[in-house]
């Protein structure tokens, strides 16, 4: 199939704007609650009306301050309660939030802060102020910068005590659905990030067909709730904020996805997650590395055969009475374990930013938490297709979101049609042309096949293709997923551009490599063991296996360990958690050489 549209569900009203659902819940039942906030390490709820006075407060202060109906504002915070209030108080004064990653560099923070030409920015910490002020001198249209942690935010918000809340409301209903809301920078693994320019209508649109198509049954189960902790600078995280104050789901925020969020999670209780693959692949290895370590290792593998099993039942519409049995078994001896982990009450996840696998999309949903993989683009204000609890085929990315059109081209490439794709980047009409074809349809880069009902699988992307000595075009994406799905594998990347064969780059996961050591009776760090013979062989194995998702010429044959790990402070990922290829080519060059001196 080359093309595929789902029927559209909702129609975004000319003068709809995002604080409106806000506004109004607020005047009908102000005492629901609408979000939880940590405080002294307990959760407390924020009703709606204070999450409505919350929002005025900075608004108003944000009148005071001289900020224009269309003006900027940067915003560079993690994931918190304030970072929301922000976001809706500067739409609810018609300007537009400009996110920025809490880790970003001073030269990234200058391009941001210069590119949108922004009026004030919002930090969370002294670091980050830090960070602005030493660039700030290039910066000549920057006002204002407000620091959320300490005094100076109470300061700052009593400035607006004299606004009256009539102001905030006039400027509210001012704009209408196709007015600028964000400027979302894309990662920038090529050249300068790029600020995609999405509007009301384009979030609205993409998140109310989402809510009320694909994802209803998630967003409308009683008690609804779930824990934002990847970053809200990230158009993933972002949505789904949106989603939660449309669909009336209690919204929590965290500020880390270290090991700490597993904590947190079991005190919030979640009914459904929103992480990346990576999460899950995190919350298997340590059930099963735990598990090795209580000497029940061999129980937990059968457990975890049996879900994969018991799920890829489910797709057949029969499940045997003895694999019920034993599945019914381990639900009580394992499974339950494994949920109570995030909370107890999570029975949906919605993953995206890479594949999950079929291995792990069959086993949590064996176990009783069903993930829902999406794809998406910042420009297609996150995501443009997403499975469905009603029918989710694992291993692919669901059909289309209603309302919106997906279209396989000659090369492969995946072209999107839609309200949900952005009006362009920002000041930059040569890429913003470059990025539709003559008929319209967003070219995304990626690489896909649509079946026959219209469900996408991801196959690569475009401008990663490798092309071998022979002459054959391999996509990376496919075995680099397979690989970081084993535990002790952190980040890899595949080489062979005009190379005789494949081979790739492999870091160790650090978490899990403490665990091996321990288990092979080993001492000393990464660096020291990449000649191990053992270490070797464990990665050989788990390079044996993503071996078997591809044909032989498109299979590893050496690989080098790496000495020290992916990361953005060396330059390596963007804050989306994207590989920086040519960066990773070109520092770890000598290493590519040797594998293919040997």
């Amino acid at each position: 199939m080359r093309e595929y549209s789902t029927p559209l569900k909702v129609t975004v009203a000319d003068e709809s704007r995002l604080p409106d659902t806000l506004f109004t819940r607020a005047e009908k039942e102000p005492g629901a609650v609408a979000l939880r906030r940590q405080e002294a390490g307990q959760w407390r709820d924020v009703t709606c009306a204070r999450f409505r006075d919350d929002v005025v407060a900075i608004a108003k202060a944000l009148i005071a301050a001289g900020v224009q109906h269309g003006d900027r504002v940067g915003l560079m915070s993690r994931t918190r309660y304030e970072w929301t209030t922000i976001d809706y108080a500067i739409w609810s004064v018609g300007g537009v939030t400009v996110p920025i990653y809490e880790s970003s560099s001073e030269e990234q923070i200058a391009w941001i802060l210069g590119d949108s030409q922004s009026r004030a920015v919002f930090v969370e910490l002294p670091e980050h102020a830090e960070r602005v002020e030493a660039v700030r001198g290039g910066l000549d249209g920057l006002a204002e910068v407000w620091q959320i942690e300490g005094p100076g935010f109470a300061a700052f918000l009593e400035t607006g005590a004299d606004v009256a809340d009539t102001v905030v409301h006039e400027r509210r209903r001012a704009g209408g659905a196709d007015e600028l809301a964000t400027l979302i920078y894309t990662s920038g693994t090529t050249g300068r990030p790029k600020g995609c320019e999405l509007t009301h209508r384009n979030l609205l649109f993409t998140i109310l067909n989402t809510i009320n198509g694909p994802l209803e049954e998630v967003f409308t189960i009683e008690g609804r709730s779930t824990l934002l902790f990847l970053p809200l600078a990230h158009s993933f995280a972002r949505i789904i904020q949106v989603g939660c104050i449309e669909s009336h789901t209690v919204m929590g925020h965290f500020p880390t996805t270290g090991p700490e969020v597993i904590d947190a999670l079991g005190s919030f209780r979640p009914t459904f997650l929103l992480a990346m693959p990576r999460v899950f692949e995190k919350v298997y290895n340590k059930a099963e590395q735990r598990a090795t370590s209580e000497g029940r290792g061999r129980i937990f593998r059968a457990a975890a055969d049996t879900a994969i099993a018991y799920s890829r039942a489910l797709d057949t519409g029969r499940v045997p009475l003895g694999l019920r049995l034993r599945h019914a078994l381990f639900e009580r001896l394992v499974y339950g374990k494994i949920l109570a982990a995030v909370g107890g009450q999570a029975r949906y996840a919605v993953s995206g930013g890479s594949a999950l696998g079929d291995r792990l999309g069959h086993f949590f949903r064996g176990v009783g938490l069903t993930v829902l993989e999406g794809y998406g683009l910042t420009e297609t204000s996150a995501p443009t297709c997403v499975n469905s609890p009603r029918r989710n085929k694992i291993g692919t990315v669901g059909p289309p979101l209603p309302g919106v059109s997906h279209r396989i081209a000659e090369d492969g490439e995946i072209l999107v049609k839609g309200d949900h794709v952005m009006r362009g980047y920002w000041g930059n009409e040569k890429a913003t042309a470059e990025a539709f074809d003559k008929e319209g349809w967003y070219l995304t880069g990626d690489l896909g096949a649509l079946d026959e009902d219209g469900y996408l699988t991801i196959t690569g992307r475009k401008k990663e293709i490798i092309v071998t000595a022979g002459g054959k075009n391999v996509a990376p994406a496919v075995i680099e997923d397979r690989l970081r799905g084993h535990a002790i594998i952190s980040q890899c990347m595949v080489v062979g551009d005009n190379r005789n064969f494949v081979s790739a780059l492999i870091t160790i996961d650090e978490e899990a490599f403490e665990f091996w050591k321990g288990q092979h009776d080993k001492t000393g760090s990464i660096a020291d063991l990449v000649d191990d013979p053992d270490l070797v062989a464990t990665v050989q194995e788990a390079v044996d296996d993503a071996n078997k998702a591809v044909s032989r010429a498109e299979s590893i044959r050496k690989f080098a360990i790496l000495p020290v790990d992916f990361t953005q402070e060396g330059g390596h990922m963007t804050p989306s958690l994207k590989v920086k290829r040519h960066v990773v080519a070109k520092q770890f060059s000598a290493e590519i050489e040797k594998i293919y001196a040997g």
